[in-house]
């Protein structure tokens, strides 16, 4: 919230004017502000950090944050998991988890989310073994639009849990989360180079040969990056100074600096893509896990992510490929390309299929609609469902189409927000509601 009472998101693409802000710091402070919404017919959304890319959580009426609901509330030691309150920031959450000896098996490449945002909206890190970060989750305990408290898990609330792990905050307000751990653990890190073409015709054995992995491949540019995460007994490596060279002043600070050049000049987009392949850099280090997730993002952007098929990821990238090489769209950031496990979440991108994921990025201030508009074709034409917190044009009968448990998690919104408090203009298009 800036001095005028504007809330934006990360990027700056989204804008709203909540006419109360509230800072609940205990259950009942929430059912509190969930009665007085339904009393007075107002509506409220949830704030995490603000980094997702659509209207998901801009409010107009009632916005609420749990930032003064963070920590850790009870850890089972013994069995491996862990209660914390639903607004606990991640990279807060990962020194605390490590304070106790337990981990995340798996996160995405930003921490600053808190986790019940992260879980609401399907994110994700990458590697074949393992599914979203909501797959962690054993437990919730929400206050739904009605104002009640429930905790449910998989065998007391089969269903309801189904639609709660990935719930777009339209179910009602997660206050408690359950995670499933492990111990903690130490990986190396490496950043490699290698040619596109070699990188798909190598990309079975490298997507199943390690614990993480991932690649990113530019624009109008022949090299990729591999990053590559796998468990290690090495001693963890000290490198502060190279790591910010490499991390804030290389990666941030230039790459900043180049993209601010290619906002005023857009031409240069292509020519800064390569630059910025030429430069990928090359090398390792080891760390615990939850410190290796994790990238520094300093340099601003919106994002468009789809979840897709594995099997069609090459196929896609050429087909993108194609179109960027015959319609020279001016982008220069990197392509994020990324796996995760199938599951049984209602709303997850990779309900009933192993995935792979691509994120297509544009600096702030820079054109994307056009950029963004030709690779959603493109993901659309090979059965993808677009990320929940990065941009997309679907409406309800689309994704109706595209996720099998459409239905069943709108008859559960129905009964968990039965005044619809819980929705915004934005959500009111994605679930179909008129009046």
């Amino acid at each position: 919230m800036n001095k005028s009472g504007i809330w934006t998101n990360w990027s700056g693409i989204v804008q709203a004017t909540p006419q109360s802000v509230l800072y609940p710091d205990s259950i009942e402070a929430v059912v509190d502000a969930v009665l007085l919404c339904r009393r007075q017919g107002r509506r409220l959304r949830v704030v995490g950090t603000g980094h997702s890319f659509t209207p998901i959580a801009a409010s107009d009426d009632v916005l609420i944050t749990l930032d003064r609901m963070q920590g850790l509330i009870e850890v089972d030691a013994e069995e491996r998991t862990a209660t914390v309150w639903a607004g606990t920031k991640l990279k807060l959450l990962g020194e605390l988890l490590f304070a106790q000896g337990l981990a995340q098996e798996n996160l995405g490449d930003i921490d600053v989310q808190s986790i019940a945002g992260a879980i609401s909206t399907g994110t994700h890190g990458t590697g074949q073994q393992f599914g979203n970060i909501a797959t962690q989750v054993v437990g919730l305990t929400i206050v739904t639009g009605a104002g009640e408290v429930i905790t449910c898990t998989p065998v007391s609330h089969p269903d309801m849990f189904k639609a709660m792990q990935i719930s777009l905050g339209a179910l009602g307000i997660i206050v408690q989360v359950k995670i499933r751990l492990q111990s903690t653990f130490k990986m190396m890190y490496e950043s490699k180079r290698m040619p596109l073409k070699q990188c798909l015709q190598e990309l079975p054995d490298m997507a199943s040969g390690h614990r993480h992995f991932e690649f990113y491949w530019f624009p109008y540019a022949d090299p990729c990056q591999l990053k590559i995460m796998n468990p290690t007994d090495h001693a963890v490596t000290s490198r502060k100074v190279r790591d910010y060279i490499g991390d804030v002043l290389l990666e941030n600070t230039v790459f900043g600096l180049l993209s601010e050049l290619c906002r005023k000049i857009p031409k240069l987009s292509r020519t800064v893509s390569r630059i910025s392949a030429s430069q990928v850099p090359v090398g390792s280090k080891v760390d615990y896990s939850h410190r290796l997730f994790a990238t520094q993002r300093l340099v601003r952007f919106n994002e468009m992510e789809y979840n897709l098929p594995a099997e069609a990821l090459p196929t896609v990238i050429e087909e993108m490929r194609e179109k960027m090489t015959k319609d020279k769209y001016n982008v220069h950031f990197p392509i994020e390309c990324r796996f995760a496990k199938g599951d049984d979440i209602w709303l997850s991108p990779a309900f009933g299929r192993d995935s792979s994921y691509i994120a297509i990025h544009m600096y702030k201030g820079m054109p994307h609609e056009a950029y963004f508009a030709a690779m959603e074709e493109i993901f659309l034409k090979h059965g993808g469902r677009p990320h929940w917190g990065k941009m997309h044009s679907l409406n309800a009968d689309k994704l109706n189409d595209r996720y099998p448990m459409w239905q069943p998690f709108c008859h559960m919104r129905e009964e968990l927000d039965p005044d619809g408090i819980m929705l915004n203009g934005y959500l009111e298009k994605i679930f179909g509601v008129t009046g």
